[in-house]
């Protein structure tokens, strides 16, 4: 069965840090393209950021530019999210997902993908 499972998720202060993980299960990552969402209480999902299933090409979207940074380790089936200056809109549940041989861009805008993990919560609050 394809599983997505985030863990890294947890409370930090204005300015911290977190380094989110995705553990992928039944399936590789190899020919898959990476992304990272969130979901804020009371809003929609909005794709965060996403890494490219070919040339690992990535995006971010504007808001986290410079403070966030994904990336892959295609052998331990594992994609990381990288997340640094830390703000209280940061807040959010985030979840990872794959998609089968897509570009960053396009994974990080659609809202229907491949597989999804659970989401870990994140929590950024003095």
């Amino acid at each position: 069965q394809v599983q997505l499972v985030e863990s890294g998720g947890g409370l930090v202060q204005p300015g911290g840090s977190l380094r989110l993980s995705c553990a992928a299960s039944g399936f590789t990552l190899d020919y898959y393209g990476i992304g990272w969402f969130r979901q804020a209480p009371g809003k929609e999902r909005e794709g965060v950021s996403c890494i490219s299933s070919t040339d690992g090409s990535t995006y971010y979207r504007d808001s986290v530019k410079g403070r966030f940074t994904i990336s892959r380790d295609n052998a331990k089936n594992t994609v990381y999210l990288q997340m640094n200056s830390l703000k209280p809109e940061d807040t959010a549940v985030y979840y990872c997902a794959a998609n089968f041989l897509i570009s960053a861009q396009a994974m990080c805008r659609r809202t229907a993908l491949d597989a999804w993990g659970q989401g870990t919560l994140v929590t950024v609050s003095s």
